[in-house]
């Protein structure tokens, strides 16, 4: 569980810096130049990531249960992470109504698919796994919200086929993931 935390705070306090620590981060990249900054930041944030995943392997060998979800949230939670992934795409294609009505899908997409995995998973690391990244996603999500109505950020509109590519693309990535990686990855088959 240590190596899973230790993990956790490496990837979400990298991802933190801007929220906590903005000027200092302005001073950083003024200093090295963007180029080391993302370096710097790509490097750590894959260690971060890497020691998640293997904390978290680790910790599903010793799972201490705390609650038990019902056999429907397994449901609901791939709907929602179904949509999760549509909110993702959307932050990537221009132009779409999502982006305009959200503002921030892609954070708005990693809080829905922490809270979806909250829902059907009852173990210790699994509630510190998401329940961290549901809260960053908020935090995160506040403060990026705020930061456009500071700087009257209006997103363009949005386009009915944008739209379509935004769900079509959302749905394929999803299901490759939750009928096939999911159980490479993860080792759990959560939809199939």
């Amino acid at each position: 569980m240590a190596i899973l935390v230790l993990g956790l705070a490496i990837f979400i306090g990298v991802h933190s810096i801007r929220i906590v620590a903005g000027p200092w981060r302005a001073a950083q990249i003024e200093r090295f130049g963007p180029r080391a900054w993302r370096g710097a930041f790509a490097a750590l944030s894959i260690a971060g990531f890497v020691l998640i995943v293997y904390g978290y392997g680790h910790s599903r060998r010793y799972p201490v249960p705390i609650w038990l979800p019902p056999f429907w949230t397994a449901h609901v939670t791939a709907l929602l992470t179904a949509i999760a992934f549509i909110m993702i795409v959307a932050a990537y294609v221009p132009g779409n109504h999502i982006k305009r009505a959200l503002g921030q899908p892609f954070v708005s997409g990693v809080a829905l698919w922490a809270f979806a995995h909250l829902l059907a998973n009852g173990t210790l690391n699994d509630i510190i796994l998401f329940g961290v990244f549901l809260v960053w996603a908020l935090i995160e999500l506040r403060k990026e919200n705020q930061r456009d109505r500071e700087a009257g950020v209006v997103y363009p509109p949005g386009q009915a086929s944008r739209d379509g590519l935004v769900v079509v693309i959302g749905l394929v990535v999803w299901a490759v993931f939750a009928f096939w990686l999911h159980g490479i990855l993860i080792g759990v088959r959560p939809v199939g």
